[in-house]
């Protein structure tokens, strides 16, 4: 698209890529933290701030997960890109998971870009990742609520993989004619 300004916060958003690939360097606690107030000063409608946001970032507990998932969709399921090479956090070293008491999936979306583009701004890749929903609202789903200590009745609504990437991938194209003013 010609004629935009360019700053550092729209060249971040125009720059940021989905990251399959990862180092094993785990993330800093500081990292993690900024992260989570970057979520937590996302707006949502009427600021009813119906979302919480859970941090896994312990790899076994991350495999866990994947097994649970790949037992609860089917192990040849092609339920999320790379899923014959890839668990499904996509192998980064943190996953934050965000639930709400009901479907709040706009407010979600709004937290998981905060999340996405924040991670880029601190030198970190991410991916974001909806089909995890397959697990956390399925019966097996239940005690992975319990041990991030989220109601059973929440439901899941958007996650996103966090590390270091191992990876540049270049972009996708994009249909510019439909993004126009009128």
């Amino acid at each position: 698209m010609d004629n935009i300004i360019h700053n550092e916060t729209i060249d971040l958003i125009l720059s940021r890529r989905t990251v399959r690939s990862y180092t094993k360097e785990k993330l800093t606690e500081e990292e993690i933290n900024t992260l989570l107030a970057c979520a937590m000063w996302a707006p949502s409608a009427r600021n009813k701030q119906p979302n919480v946001v859970r941090v896994v970032a312990d790899e076994k507990t991350l495999d866990e997960i994947n097994t649970d998932f790949k037992n609860t969709v089917g192990w040849d399921t092609p339920a999320y890109t790379r899923w014959d090479v890839n668990p499904v956090y996509q192998g980064a070293p943190a996953l934050f998971v965000i639930f709400a008491d009901h479907k709040a999936n706009m407010d979600g979306g709004i937290m998981v870009e905060n999340i996405a583009i924040a991670a880029k701004a601190l030198g970190l890749d991410s991916c974001i990742i909806g089909s995890l929903g397959a697990l956390m609202d399925h019966e097996n789903g239940k005690k992975w609520k319990k041990y991030m200590g989220v109601d059973e009745n929440w439901e899941f609504v958007i996650s996103v993989a966090v590390g270091h990437g191992a990876e540049s991938p270049e972009p996708k194209t994009r249909n510019e004619k439909e993004f126009r003013a009128v």
